[in-house]
């Protein structure tokens, strides 16, 4: 009989965070984050307060999905999203693979040439380490605006019937990002993959009619390890739930 895996973690092994949307105007006028996709992971948002809207870009099209408290909203790896702030817009986000994202599961939608390697990329989306409130402010917005321009040309090209732009940006984010995996792999595996052989496990003790894991039970509490952190499409409060 196989033995319960042990894991604390969030349920399947997600992440959460509490995001206040930015409200810098970019240069279609609207207010709002950074354009970018994920190679690995769903992302969910629980709206808890505002109004706005979330943009996504697919091989299927362009799509403005409302955002207001209440609405639950996912989407699945490869989709390009943007937040709208149109007021006040607070969300909880869920990411599938905790860890993953933190470790570089996303790709800013920037102009191709910022994408032709990874130190050149790097380059274009970091933040200075030791900068200043209003240094990091600039430095965010400034990648957010090269980001939103990326994807208007993506947007653009798709919805005139040109599939090649939003193509090559594909292979460009998985050229970026392929040095990681191995490291993404071991991540999986002690979060979401040892989540789901929990459940297993436990499966395997009921069909047994042995109830002795459930003495072992525990409780977790946290508070943002984090608040206020500059991410890609907001301020965020980061939960240490891995």
């Amino acid at each position: 009989m196989n033995q319960p895996v042990p894991y604390e973690g969030l349920p399947g092994g997600i992440g959460v965070s509490r995001l206040r949307v930015y409200d810098w105007p970019a240069a279609d006028r609207l207010r709002g984050g950074t354009p970018h996709l994920h190679l690995t992971c769903s992302e969910g948002y629980a709206v808890t307060g505002g109004t706005g809207a979330v943009q996504t870009l697919t091989a299927d099209g362009f799509l403005r999905t409302p955002l207001a408290p209440g609405a639950l909203v996912w989407f699945t790896p490869g989709t390009i999203h943007r937040l709208v702030n149109e007021g006040d817009l607070t969300i909880n986000v869920l990411m599938q693979n905790c860890g993953l994202p933190e470790a570089g599961d996303a790709v800013l939608t920037l102009p191709p040439p910022l994408l032709a390697d990874p130190d050149t990329y790097r380059a274009a989306v970091a933040l200075p380490a030791d900068g200043s409130e209003a240094e990091l402010a600039a430095a965010a917005r400034r990648r957010r605006d090269l980001a939103v321009e990326g994807f208007t040309a993506l947007r653009e090209a798709t919805e005139a019937g040109d599939p090649e732009p939003l193509a090559a940006f594909h292979r460009a984010a998985a050229a970026l990002v392929r040095p990681l995996a191995a490291q993404w792999r071991e991540r999986w595996r002690a979060g979401a993959a040892a989540a789901a052989e929990a459940t297993g496990a436990h499966l395997d003790r009921l069909e047994h009619g042995d109830a002795g894991y459930l003495a072992r039970a525990a409780v977790r509490a946290e508070q943002p390890s984090v608040r206020g952190r500059f991410g890609m499409c907001g301020r965020l409060d980061v939960y240490d739930v891995a």
